[in-house]
């Protein structure tokens, strides 16, 4: 495992948003961490946002020392919930993808003048 820490979210929200999220463990709305397992092709990643200490990146030499970090993070942090805030962005999405099908729906009656 290695560790790196970060100084800024916005580094770890560009990592997130490349990568494929496995987990999320913990909450800041409840708690002051929140783990994020990700990966990105054949890394396995950590990324930990705190907003007491010092954020970081931890990178896994495998699957089964990432699936091991998880399971004890769980035990730390308690079960994020990572499903219902995917469900929330799923809806938000499909929510705004309406709206913007509505946008084009309307015909042009200007022709007709």
């Amino acid at each position: 495992m290695e560790e790196i820490e970060i100084t800024s979210w916005l580094t770890l929200d560009a990592i997130k948003g490349e990568a494929e999220i496995e987990e999320i463990v913990g909450d800041l709305q409840t708690g002051h961490c929140q783990a994020i397992f990700c990966s990105i092709e054949e890394d396995y990643l950590e990324l930990c946002y705190s907003d007491t200490a010092s954020s970081f990146i931890r990178r896994y030499e495998n699957k089964n020392e990432f699936l091991l970090a998880l399971e004890k993070r769980k035990e730390e942090y308690g079960e994020g919930l990572f499903e219902e805030a995917k469900s929330i962005v799923q809806d938000y999405e499909e929510e705004e993808e309406e709206e913007n099908e509505d946008h084009f729906d309307v015909e042009d009656d200007s022709e007709h003048y």
